[in-house]
């Protein structure tokens, strides 16, 4: 027996960055899933066959994917929909659930609504200005609460941000991704290096400037720590201006594949992405590349900023600063450098606790019977 074909919509299909939307879909046993999306974009590569986007880079598809969003026309889009016959759409983003809207009333699908950061916690003056995809989603933001059938947040953190701006709390749920334990496993033949290890967008919101401030402090101490910094961004033209005029010996390596990503977390010491709560209201919902850094045993150094605390455990796996305390940022970098045992225990307690909380399988299984829920609920 086939099994039932599941909608994953997203307004784009699919940037680099959201690995974790791809790694769940393709983890599912009891639904095929089938990608859905507003444009096509550069990144991450999806099973042909099982894609669907409305603009694949034309200028006519420009103009289609407009008024998609603008009014939830699509009449191509709708039809290659329907003549899956699924059970279930699941958006993900709070923006590109509103944008599904139309989509699900026209074909009488139940929706489920992730919500993974930003979505939850962006000011309504910055929604207004930044998209319109955004502007959207503030227009039918009341619509989505009455009318999607489940809301899932990454973390608790962002769940009570949810219930602060009005989501009725009995439709939401919390639910990690996981990661790959498998994929994300250290090599025990692998020495550790004194390396510090960023990897995230160099964004206001990664806190990559109060890394390097802290750094500059870990090293006039210690002066072999070096700093690994993968990613890209807006602002990385300053930061390595910042890190050229206070920093010995550093590295800043751009964006780089997962593969690459992998080694760096099997040969550093530390994993350091000091994410702080930027201006737009943008701030870590959860980060799942924590629990990665923490399946290939490398403790944490961070801030204890939005759902950070979730995913890293204070003094078990990991070290939380408070937001913007660099002094303690390198205060606990210099300790879990110099205390070989801590190490060793923090080490090990983060891999057990991915597996134990984080493990893609286990959480993946767990979504596939609230799909089953919704699904029976709905119909």
């Amino acid at each position: 027996m086939l099994n039932p074909n599941l909608i994953i919509f997203t307004g784009r299909l699919l940037p680099k960055s959201e690995t974790f939307i791809r790694s769940q879909g393709e983890s599912l046993c009891n639904f095929t899933p089938h990608y859905v999306g507003a444009r096509s974009v550069k990144g991450l590569t999806l099973p042909t066959e099982r894609s669907f986007v409305i603009n694949q880079g034309s200028l006519v598809g420009s103009v289609q994917e407009i008024i998609f969003k603008l009014s939830g026309f699509s009449p191509k889009l709708y039809h290659q929909i329907k003549k899956l016959n699924p059970v279930l759409l699941h958006a993900h983003f709070g923006v590109c659930g509103a944008l599904a809207l139309p989509l699900i009333k026209a074909l009488n699908l139940p929706m489920v609504v992730t919500f993974h950061g930003l979505d939850a916690t962006m000011k309504d003056e910055y929604a207004r200005r930044e998209s319109i995809s955004s502007r959207v989603y503030l227009k039918r933001r009341e619509e989505l609460k009455q009318d999607t059938e489940l809301f899932i947040t990454v973390s608790e953190f962002l769940k009570s941000e949810l219930v602060h701006q009005g989501f009725p709390p009995e439709k939401i749920l919390v639910h990690y991704i996981g990661v790959d334990t498998e994929l994300f496993k250290p090599s025990p033949m692998v020495n550790r290096e004194p390396i510090v290890l960023f990897v995230g967008r160099l964004v206001e919101k990664k806190g990559c400037e109060y890394l390097i401030k802290a750094m500059e402090r870990v090293q006039a101490t210690k002066p072999e720590i070096s700093l690994v910094v993968i990613g890209d961004g807006i602002l990385r033209n300053s930061l390595e201006n910042l890190a050229k005029s206070s920093l010995k010996n550093y590295r800043f390596l751009g964006s780089q594949p997962s593969e690459v990503v992998k080694h760096w977390m099997q040969v550093a010491k530390i994993f350091c992405v000091p994410s702080i709560r930027a201006e737009s209201g943008d701030c870590e919902s959860f980060g799942i590349v924590f629990a990665e850094a923490q399946a290939m045993g490398l403790p944490v150094v961070s801030f204890a900023s939005g759902g950070i605390p979730e995913a890293v455990s204070h003094q078990k796996t990991g070290f939380l600063a408070a937001e913007r305390d660099v002094h303690s940022l390198a205060d606990y970098i210099l300790h879990l450098s110099k205390n070989n045992e801590l190490w060793q225990r923090f080490s090990h307690n983060g891999r057990q606790r991915v597996e134990g909380l984080f493990n893609l399988d286990k959480q993946t299984k767990a979504l596939e019977e609230i799909y089953k829920g919704v699904i029976n609920d709905f119909s």
